[in-house]
């Protein structure tokens, strides 16, 4: 670059750390040069000089639509801050891989981002040196910063509208079991259901993973039952969606024959076919406040508080229905 501009390095170096001694002629010139061979500085050189980066990372397990959808509240609420967002995905390597997120930390620590965000983390006790939030944790809160929403509600939200649909035979399709939101929402089934005199019969609730082949595997299983559940309550929009497609491909009729609540309120959830009823999480502001959370930490502001719990709601669409009075049991 300092070839193509006629001048040395010396002075391309102090163009671009805003030193003095090159005249603003030359410092003009310089920079239209940067703008037209689109340089940008190295991060890690950045750092060594000035200790910061101005880059925040998020990590994920993977890219699938909760994480995704979560990456757009981010985006959004970085505009104006003057940080840049790095995301590193695991691919989806992290099955029975505990401390995954600790091992991709230490990749980036130190000369690559200011702070991290954890998407879905399994643990939650991380040695970075830098600032950490973690959104939708393993552990529920702990020492560490965390943005969740109020899944135990949401799950007896989701369930109650069954209830009260008229439906008695509902069925669960957890989520993975590290994860603090499956426990709870498991915990929101049980409990809603307990509240109506109900009790789950055996083997009504079923490992789905937040995976959909996994949830569609148990949703066969649920739906082979000489005693089929007339309603399920899925643990996120992905596993409702595959119960749903195994159910039409078994001859039956959503909502008519079968009852389906997911969770998330992913864009995929509007989508299906029928629309999914859905509890939703608002997941955009999720991502949103853990970087608002973030940037506070990494900038030494005092945070009121550091463990966020937003609401859930209730989203009704075409996949649910009332139970035919004929079929109550």
């Amino acid at each position: 670059m300092a070839a193509t501009a006629g001048v040395s390095v010396a002075t391309v170096s102090k163009v671009l750390n805003a030193r003095y001694g090159v005249s603003a002629a030359t410092s003009a010139h310089v920079q239209a040069v940067i703008r037209e061979l689109g340089y940008e500085a190295s991060l890690v050189a950045q750092s060594l000089r000035n200790h910061k980066t101005n880059v925040i990372g998020i990590l994920v397990a993977d890219l699938e639509p909760f994480s995704t959808e979560l990456l757009k509240g981010a985006a959004k609420a970085i505009k104006g801050t003057g940080y840049e967002l790095v995301v590193y995905s695991a691919g989806g390597r992290t099955v029975d891989h505990a401390g995954w997120e600790q091992r991709y930390l230490s990749r980036l620590s130190g000369t690559l981002v200011d702070g991290a965000i954890l998407v879905t983390p399994t643990v939650v006790e991380v040695e970075f040196g830098q600032a950490v939030v973690a959104v939708d944790p393993h552990t529920g809160p702990t020492g560490l910063p965390t943005v969740d929403s109020d899944n135990l509600a949401g799950a007896r939200m989701g369930v109650r509208h069954l209830v009260e649909l008229g439906h008695r035979r509902i069925a669960l399709i957890g989520g993975r079991e590290d994860l603090e939101s499956a426990k709870l929402r498991e915990q929101g089934y049980r409990e809603e259901l307990a509240a109506a005199g109900i009790e789950p019969g055996p083997g009504l609730i079923q490992p789905g993973n937040y995976d959909a082949d996994d949830s569609a595997a148990a949703a066969r299983r649920l739906l082979e039952r000489p005693d089929r559940p007339t309603a399920l309550f899925a643990a996120n929009d992905t596993s409702a969606i595959a119960a749903i497609e195994v159910a039409v491909a078994m001859g039956l009729r959503v909502p008519e024959d079968l009852s389906v609540v997911g969770f998330d309120n992913v864009p995929e959830a509007a989508l299906a076919t029928p629309p999914l009823t859905t509890v939703e999480q608002p997941i955009h502001e999720m991502g949103h406040r853990a970087i608002d959370l973030l940037i506070q930490l990494m900038n030494g502001e005092p945070v009121d508080n550091t463990h966020v719990r937003l609401a859930t709601r209730l989203v009704v669409r075409q996949s649910t229905a009332a139970l035919e009075t004929e079929r109550r049991a």
